[in-house]
């Protein structure tokens, strides 16, 4: 089986969000460290997934949500680890109207498609991630498009607990992996 490493976004994804129940349940998952979760600085971000990424046994698999989708996004064209895929959930607007405070130096992320294969996965009412943007950035990245109606921001406020519907599709790509 393959390495899992789940890369919460701004603030960490408390204990109710369905990363960190992702986590509880499967011990094969485990989470990056940046320095801080709430003041991001992408440089320290992609050195906090570097290091996990090297202890991984197996090119492992990335569960990305909300800034973390950015932080993928700045760092697949430098990157030199192979990935298995990546599995990427609500990522923000850098550009839009409301944007996650404090995580300018996430802003700007290469628009070019992405070296290992992904699904980009969306909610069609996003305050971060307008529906257009999500199906943009999912073509633009090369990664399979799914939306899952309207669940907000895809977080523990969207009352999802361990959302069986996102397990569901994390396992239909993990079966197109091999």
């Amino acid at each position: 089986m393959s390495d899992i490493i789940m890369l919460p976004g701004l603030g960490g994804s408390d204990g109710d969000h369905w990363q960190t129940l992702w986590e509880r349940q499967d011990p094969r998952i485990r989470r990056f460290q940046p320095s801080s979760w709430d003041r991001p600085t992408l440089t320290d971000w992609i050195e906090a997934l570097e290091r996990e990424i090297a202890r991984s046994k197996t090119p492992p698999i990335l569960i990305a949500h909300s800034l973390a989708c950015q932080l993928i996004a700045h760092w697949a064209p430098v990157q030199k680890a192979p990935i298995l895929g990546a599995f990427v959930v609500a990522p923000p607007d850098p550009t839009g109207e409301v944007y996650l405070t404090g995580a300018g130096s996430f802003a700007n992320p290469p628009r070019q498609r992405l070296p290992f294969p992904s699904m980009l996965v969306t909610s069609t009412n996003d305050p971060y991630g307008p529906y257009d943007y999500s199906r943009d950035s999912a073509e633009i990245w090369g990664s399979e498009f799914m939306s899952v109606g309207p669940l907000g921001h895809i977080n523990s406020a969207s009352g999802l607990s361990d959302w069986p519907e996102g397990k569901a599709l994390l396992e239909r790509f993990r079966a197109q992996l091999g």
